[in-house]
């Protein structure tokens, strides 16, 4: 065994075992489509006196962490994203109607003397009250400009109008607010008051003079308001002296409050204002059962889509394949275990690409086997290290680029991508990363200790590479002439981009709720409800724009435009009258805004998608080699789009990964083609391209079959085992993949063919390695002894 192969065996052995160690140890960060729970996107507004920027929303995001923490939501997660918004993940919250109203309250929080009785405004007008400019609600305030400041008619806690003085507290004086009950003077549930320095001052004087008027006068009371409504106005208490106050720490809210209640108020008073106005863009919630499920499937999926790809790489290269096999469970030990020590959140779609990579993870094997069974062939007198040794050294060309091209595709996903699709982009990175590693470290020291043996190189039919496989000697016998009339090709491939338009247009595409803006959610109802009678019970109920399908074994899928969860919990409700228990599995608020940032950002990852391919290409290759690959990149991208608008099938955030994902795996398998046309021309410069290109395209189709037959059977295996939850993002790839494997062939090479004619470049130069001189024949009596 050769020292480089024992350093490679050390080092796997080492990664291994510090993999498994990190697995047992270790448990994975789920994400709240996995383990249950409500996400919610905040976004920042300017206020009359505050702008958005990075420091307000990191001051906003401290105030909105005191109030959650407050509600007793079990590890909250609140993160920044960008310069104004606010990502907020509550697990195992279900309901999220108190958390948005504690999380919407923006106004600031203010504390007002009371002067007296309001006058309602429709008592004041009362000839306007049937005009369109009357307020809508009584709650609605009057402001009044008085010489002492402006003043405010607001209904109390009761109902009753109440005409409030000019502010003099905020909150953000509140140090401290917190509920107990006084069982000792029986006053039950009540609120603590805790100020900074200077403004218990204030309230000192606040209190001090409300406390000059008689008990039962409104004017002894003191009102708290927020977000234009009294939330609370206590009367100071008999005992306080005029001009005396309450001290900071002694002051107590009393009242017949529930346990409930009073939590709230501590909360909103010690939360106070946020420092800028915040809106929910964007809210989901997910059932504890669904991302169990999602979980249990995926992990089917992965054991028997890899468990099939082991048997099949085992069946095509025997030996040297069930070391492959090893490796690939390697891979999935190291990926999982990169997963979990760098703390990425596993998402449902970041789930899906770990089962992804592991189908991908073989491709790099199959590119040396393939090509060390052409060593073999070449020289048949070739030492199987030998052949092995040269099949990794003339394949790294082929496996950089193509695995570059992967993670050029998984970096837009996590840039440009948003929520759980950033998840699915950081895990197909490491899923190269680590695939990279199992192909060029622990397989090849597998491989070579094998190759080694006496046994395996004395009979080429265990090895798996001394022999050339079913489909290269096939293709090699039949030798067909595949680009005689290459425009042929280009022809079929324009036909299939015009049924994909003709689609998209008489179809159109199904744009899911992230790109048009809306809410979308899934319930499971105790009792079977046929579609027609939940639409009808919904258009009872008001709710007459209500898109009803079925989703999954029974539920009903619920699509609407603008919904706040007041609104959700009455649709519920209508439901539940028909169907008995009505449980909420899925639920997705986008708002309009987002809905269409989220709808170019799609349109911009595309776009960049495809520029920075073209550029990698033309550095890697010849112009005429980047445009051909690309113009089959679009047509997969066409393709695939119209496929799903035919199918009606929606094209939403996860449609987009895999989009990507295609793309990514179009230019792999493109970037094994060219790379192979380029290394023959340059050895037959005199030859015509079309020659080159076919005696390129048989040298790679088994490459390219068995590799994609690895894919296929673990996107088959999410396909039929995912559920609903991966199905459609299993059918785009199963579509791209096919669609990909086809277009990288026989779209990108004729095209290449064709531009080719009308360019004047010359054939590209074989590539200049480094020689050594011969050897000069020795003295048969000459030992090579020198002193």
């Amino acid at each position: 065994m050769s020292r480089a192969t024992t350093v490679r065996a050390v080092l796997a052995a080492a990664v291994l075992l510090v993999s498994v160690f990190i697995t047992l140890t270790m448990s994975p960060r789920l994400g709240l489509d996995l383990q249950g729970g409500t996400r919610m996107v905040l976004q920042a507004k300017d206020s009359g006196t505050t702008k958005a920027d990075r420091e307000s929303t990191d001051r906003t995001l401290e105030v909105l962490r005191q109030r959650i923490d407050s509600l007793g939501v079990s590890e909250p997660t609140l993160t920044r994203s960008g310069e104004d918004r606010i990502i907020v993940e509550l697990p195992d919250v279900q309901d999220p109607r108190q958390a948005a109203e504690v999380i919407g309250k923006t106004a600031q929080l203010t504390f007002h003397p009371v002067q007296g009785p309001g006058v309602a405004p429709d008592a004041e007008a009362p000839e306007e009250k049937d005009t369109p400019d009357a307020p809508d609600t009584p709650d609605a305030p009057e402001k009044k400009d008085t010489p002492g400041g402006e003043t405010l008619t607001l209904s109390d806690e009761q109902g009753r109008s109440l005409a409030l003085g000019p502010e003099r507290l905020s909150g953000a004086g509140v140090k401290d607010a917190t509920a107990a009950f006084d069982a000792q003077s029986g006053a039950g549930w009540t609120v603590s008051l805790d100020f900074e320095k200077d403004a218990g001052r204030d309230w000192k004087r606040l209190t001090g003079e409300a406390a000059c008027h008689p008990a039962q006068d409104e004017r002894r009371r003191v009102a708290i308001v927020l977000d234009q409504k009294v939330i609370s106005s206590p009367q100071v208490d008999p005992s306080v002296g005029c001009n005396v106050g309450l001290p900071s720490g002694n002051t107590q809210i009393t009242g017949s409050f529930s346990a409930d209640e009073a939590r709230d108020l501590a909360l909103l008073i010690k939360g106070g204002a946020l420092p800028v106005p915040v809106e929910i863009v964007e809210q989901r919630t997910v059932g504890p059962t669904l991302g169990a499920e999602a979980i249990e499937a995926s992990a089917k999926a992965a054991l028997i889509g890899a468990a099939a790809t082991a048997l099949f790489i085992t069946c095509v290269y025997r030996l040297f394949g069930a070391l492959a096999a090893v490796a690939l469970a390697a891979y999935g030990v190291i990926s999982y275990a990169a997963l979990v020590a760098l703390g990425v959140t596993l998402t449902l779609p970041g789930l899906a690409g770990f089962v992804l990579a592991i189908g991908m993870a073989v491709d790099a094997n199959v590119l040396v086997f393939e090509r060390a069974r052409e060593e073999s062939a070449l020289r048949p007198n070739r030492s199987l290290p030998s052949a092995l040794t040269a099949g990794f050294r003339n394949a790294w060309s082929a496996v950089a680029d193509s695995n570059v091209t992967t993670l050029i595709a998984a970096g837009l996903l996590f840039f440009l991508g948003s929520g759980p699709v950033k998840g699915f982009g950081v895990t197909l990175a490491i899923g190269v990363l680590a695939s990279m590693f199992s192909a060029l470290v622990i397989a090849r020291a597998l491989t070579e200790i094998a190759a080694g043996s006496r046994f395996v190189s004395t009979y080429p039919g265990v090895n798996g590479i001394a022999r050339p496989g079913r489909v290269r000697t096939w293709l090699t016998r039949r030798d067909p002439r595949l680009f005689r009339s290459p425009r042929r090709w280009l022809l079929f491939s324009t036909a299939l981009v015009a049924v994909a338009v003709l689609g998209i247009t008489v179809r159109g595409v199904n744009l899911g709720v992230e790109f048009t803006g809306g809410r979308l959610i899934e319930y499971s109802t105790s009792r079977p409800v046929d579609v027609d009678t939940a639409r009808d019970t919904l258009a009872a109920a008001g709710f007459g724009d209500a898109e009803v399908t079925t989703a999954g074994a029974g539920d009903l899928s619920v699509r609407t435009g603008k919904l706040d969860n007041d609104g959700e919990h009455a649709l519920r409700s209508a439901l539940a009258a028909e169907g008995g228990e009505t449980t909420k599995v899925r639920d997705e608020l986008i708002g309009p805004s987002l809905g269409d940032e989220l709808r170019r950002n799609a349109l911009i990852a595309l776009a960049v998608a495809v520029f920075v391919q073209l550029a990698y290409l033309a550095v890697r290759f010849r112009w005429t080699f980047a445009v051909a690959s690309v113009g089959a990149l679009v047509h997969d991208v066409i393709v695939l789009v119209g496929a799903f608008a035919w199918l009606g099938r929606p094209v939403d955030g996860i449609f987009l990964a895999a989009l990507l994902t295609v793309i990514g795996y179009s230019v792999n398998d493109s970037v094994v083609v060219f790379d192979r046309v380029r290394e023959l021309w340059a050895r037959s410069p005199r030859s015509p391209l079309a020659t080159v290109a076919e005696r390129a395209v048989l040298q790679t189709v088994p490459r390219t079959v068995n590799t994609g037959m690895g894919a296929l059977f673990i996107l088959a295996a999410l396909a039929v085992l995912g559920g609903d939850s991966l199905a459609d993002f299993a059918l785009a790839l199963l579509i791209g993949v096919c669609v990909g494997t086809y277009s990288s062939v026989l779209t990108a090479v004729p095209g290449a063919i064709v531009l080719e004619r009308s360019s004047k470049a010359p054939p590209p130069a074989r590539s200049k390695g480094r020689r050594t001189a011969p050897a000069k024949r020795r003295d048969p009596l000459d030992n090579g002894a020198r002193v």
